[in-house]
């Protein structure tokens, strides 16, 4: 957590631990917020690992070991996947070029993983965990980009999914990056120094078009709503294609998960499991089993109930070919009838880029 928890606090936060690092889980009615943040626009700590990479040789060694190609012009990023010898991931990330360095945002706890799993290699290349060098703050909601706007001196809301630009909030200076809209909502994060969270966090609850601060419990609903995976319970330990997150995937790179799995993303093949949108009468538990029939089809791997359909949703991983759209889930030890759900559950502003995507339905509008 950084300097800015006396600030949630007064705000009327409470925290829970994640990976090793306390976040805010919710302010007041979590409900109301929800609805705040689809109707306008919201703010939230997002609790990133850092890590500053430098050296002449940093773009082509992150190349090589994500599954995205890294952008070579400044003000650029993408999203990847960093995946294991046998091809499943291991962790998602934001890469971005800021010029002489490339900057990594990680799920809590993954920085300082990889920065032991980098060092082994001997290219030009210098890897500092700088998670304490940073406040990170995520902006979302139909009106993000007044928001911003409202507030940000020096230049305007950057136009394109995980392009930047430099500027200032108050007396801070501050880099702005598109995000691809994991919440379903027009979405931007602000970054900046550590010392200067608290007064960049205070200006977009505060100052210009107000905005309502929100936490974990809130972008778990929204997420899921907008049908985006989130690591580690929707993408931890998964081949690629299974999660049908294709905005992960560079499919002209290749060799960065071995030929079996290639010829299953160019669709030579089906992977085992797909990820789907699931609508149970009840709200299960995460790995609750899922059946189709008197079989055992796949697990459940997060649920909420959505604030905006007033019902539960679930993602779940269930065998590709299992047809129809009728399941149960257990739930108490009982079998609960549950529909499949189109993904994204709720249109917002915008798409989520990550939503699962599979074969034909890559190129609709709807998973």
């Amino acid at each position: 957590m950084t300097d800015l928890r006396a600030f949630h606090a007064d705000h009327g936060a409470t925290f829970v631990e994640r990976a090793g690092r306390e976040v805010v889980s919710r302010y007041h009615d979590p409900g109301r917020t929800h609805h705040a943040v689809r109707n306008a626009a919201g703010a939230i700590e997002m609790p990133y690992g850092v890590l500053r990479i430098g050296g002449s040789d940093r773009v082509d060694y992150v190349d090589d070991v994500v599954t995205n190609r890294v952008p070579r012009e400044d003000g650029e990023g993408t999203y990847a996947f960093l995946l294991d010898p046998q091809g499943r991931v291991e962790t998602d990330l934001q890469v971005y070029n800021a010029g002489e360095r490339l900057l990594i945002f990680t799920p809590p706890g993954k920085a300082a993983w990889i920065e032991s799993e980098w060092e082994v290699f001997i290219e030009d290349v210098d890897i500092e965990v700088a998670t304490g060098a940073f406040a990170v703050f995520g902006v979302h909601g139909p009106k993000a980009t007044e928001k911003v706007a409202s507030v940000l001196t020096g230049a305007s809301a950057p136009d394109g999914p995980h392009s930047f630009v430099r500027g200032s909030i108050g007396d801070a200076g501050v880099t702005v990056a598109r995000t691809d809209a994991p919440t379903g909502e027009t979405g931007y994060e602000v970054i900046c120094a550590r010392d200067d969270g608290g007064g960049v966090f205070d200006a977009l609850i505060n100052f210009g078009l107000n905005a309502v601060p929100f936490g974990a419990e809130t972008w778990e609903a929204l997420t899921l709503e907008a049908g985006t995976p989130l690591f580690e319970p929707d993408l931890e330990g998964r081949i690629p294609n299974e999660t049908g997150v294709r905005s992960a995937l560079d499919f002209e790179k290749g060799c960065f998960v071995g030929q079996e799995v290639v010829s299953r993303i160019e669709n030579r093949g089906h992977p085992a499991k797909r990820l789907v949108g699931l609508r149970p009468e009840s709200r299960p538990e995460r790995g609750a089993a899922v059946f189709a029939g008197d079989e055992s089809v796949g697990e459940v791997t997060r649920a909420v109930e959505s604030p905006m359909l007033s019902a539960p949703i679930a993602l779940a991983y269930v065998a590709f070919d299992a047809g129809g759209g009728s399941f149960s889930v257990r739930v108490d030890g009982e079998g609960v009838p549950a529909e499949r759900g189109d993904l994204p559950f709720y249109d917002g502003s915008e798409y989520s880029g990550r939503r699962p995507r599979y074969g034909v339905d890559a190129d609709s509008s709807r998973g």
